[in-house]
């Protein structure tokens, strides 16, 4: 199994996620259609962190399957400590970028972005995973109709993925620069970093892109 970022002082890394059930290989990614028990819509998060968000929604919504990703080992195995292993919920270790190949094309009804590295260097923009060449792999990835949802605190970065999704053709919906104020998002779950940073006063911006 590929290996995400660690920590310093963690002992027996490798052990310890190995004994995670539901932390799929790589190679099972190749073989999406027995990931789960149930053939349901799948939905992927991507930088899961420490996975309150997907958890919820697979907790929310036994009928559709989850999928969290994150490049970090540390944030997985914490996660897994924490969290009641769900049938409908499985988590993978990488980097989106390296292993989006893996993914069978249209095997997702939607994708889930939040909070995402801003990567706030210009020279850097090409990274953020709002940027025309991720959209373009979300597109392979989302069946016709699937969804994808973003949220994020930096404004710069939200103006940066309006442009790109308007450079590209792409129609957004229920752009909001106040997610927690706006009517249209009635069951949103709020991330540790959302919850962080609206104690602090930040503005949550949103929006949604379907594919057609």
């Amino acid at each position: 199994m590929g290996r995400g970022f660690r920590l310093r002082g963690i002992d027996n890394i490798d052990e310890r996620l190995e004994q995670i059930p539901y932390l799929l290989s790589l190679h099972q990614l190749e073989q999406f259609g027995e990931i789960f028990p149930l053939q349901q819509d799948t939905y992927l998060e991507i930088g899961m962190g420490l996975g309150s968000f997907i958890h919820a929604k697979a907790l929310r919504h036994p009928d559709r399957n989850f999928i969290g990703l994150d490049r970090a080992a540390i944030l997985l195995l914490k996660a897994s400590e924490r969290l009641e292993e769900l049938p409908n919920l499985r988590f993978v270790l990488g980097n989106f970028e390296s292993i989006h190949h893996l993914f069978p094309d249209q095997s997702l009804s939607g994708i889930f972005l939040n909070f995402s590295d801003p990567w706030p260097k210009k020279r850097h923009h090409k990274r953020r995973l709002t940027h025309r060449r991720f959209l373009d792999y979300y597109d392979r990835l989302l069946k016709p109709g699937g969804e994808l949802h973003f949220k994020t605190d930096r404004a710069d970065l939200f103006d940066f993925s309006l442009e790109e999704f308007q450079a590209t053709s792409r129609q957004v919906y229920d752009v909001t620069r106040d997610l927690h104020h706006d009517s249209r998002y009635p069951d949103n779950i709020v991330t540790e970093y959302e919850d962080k940073f609206s104690q602090l006063g930040h503005p949550i911006h949103a929006l949604r892109y379907v594919k057609t």
